[in-house]
């Protein structure tokens, strides 16, 4: 559970990195991160953006950034670009900015940030400057041998399946491309057959979707783990167990308010380590996409420092 050797970057500075989603339209604030260059730099700070056509090609600014100094990397976006991030600065001090401009902001919400406004985000994250900022824990999921870090949760079942299809489709945008891939789904999905480990004990679990997470929500707010804490040393093991297609239905609506702790199907418990195994399962990290089952995760206490 010892944090990841440091990547020891070159030096440090006061300079900011500031990295700009490659692929939002940011709905109406579409100018966060021309935004939030702007506020950065009326607080009298150094700010570089970085901006890039790809995933891929901004990954690779952002490394290099690291690698030539930086005092913070703040990034411009939803989960995806907080995924980045914690990626590339899992086991560093250099701190993690997030400047809320996605459609879920699970782990913005998770952190307490300021949500779709630019100014009161970087208000927030120069205050945090100024205190240092916090360190939380993360989970680092390993498959095949290739690790990646996560910050709220790793989802592989009816969730993630959501997300795989919704993926495929580039028409309608935001958030109800997500409802209607969940009403698609729904109509297919099967229970699935897992394997689980955790810290040391197997079982064989059937169950809708299994969740580790490190934070409380999923989905945009969907509040699978509402008494999970980021910074206590445990991953919360969430499992959903085999529902008919209506009384699924009836409990879903209540993840949002976090109702559904005590429901019969529900089933949370504080992990470490688990290792997780089912056929044809495709799990995702903070809303990406990481790999298919089997998979192992562990949690990596203060790995990550954050601007909160």
């Amino acid at each position: 559970m010892n944090p990841p050797s440091p990547k020891n970057p070159a030096h440090s500075s006061g300079r900011i990195a500031l990295a700009i989603n490659p692929t939002a339209s940011f709905g109406r604030h579409g100018n966060a991160g021309n935004d939030a260059a702007a506020c950065l730099r009326a607080a009298g700070r150094d700010v570089v953006v970085l901006e890039a056509g790809s995933y891929d090609d901004l990954r690779t600014l952002v490394d290099e950034a690291i690698a030539s100094g930086i005092g913070a990397l703040v990034v411009v976006g939803g989960d995806g670009m907080v995924h980045l991030g914690v990626n590339a600065l899992a086991g560093l001090d250099v701190p993690l900015g997030i400047v809320p401009a996605g459609t879920g902001n699970d782990v913005a919400r998770l952190l307490g940030l300021p949500l779709m406004d630019t100014q009161a985000a970087c208000d927030h994250l120069l205050a945090a400057m100024e205190s240092g900022g916090r360190r939380i824990d993360a989970g680092r999921v390993t498959i095949g041998g290739r690790s990646t870090y996560f910050a709220g949760a790793l989802s592989a079942g009816f969730d993630a399946a959501v997300n795989e299809r919704a993926n495929s489709w580039r028409w309608p945008r935001g958030r109800s491309r997500y409802n209607l891939a969940m009403l698609r789904e729904l109509g297919s999905f099967r229970r699935i057959e897992y394997t689980v480990t955790a810290d040391g004990e197997q079982w064989r679990q059937p169950a809708l979707l299994i969740s580790v997470a490190n934070g409380q929500s999923i989905g945009g707010g969907m509040r699978i783990t509402p008494d999970a804490l980021p910074d206590d040393g445990w991953l919360d093991l969430f499992v959903v167990k085999p529902l008919s297609r209506l009384r699924f239905l009836a409990v879903f609506p209540k993840v949002f308010a976090g109702k559904h702790i005590g429901h019969p199907a529900v089933e949370i418990r504080r992990v470490r380590r688990v290792r997780l195994a089912a056929e044809g399962v495709v799990a995702y990290a903070d809303g990406e996409r990481v790999g298919s089952l089997p998979l192992e995760v562990e949690v990596i206490p203060g790995c990550l420092r954050v601007l909160a």
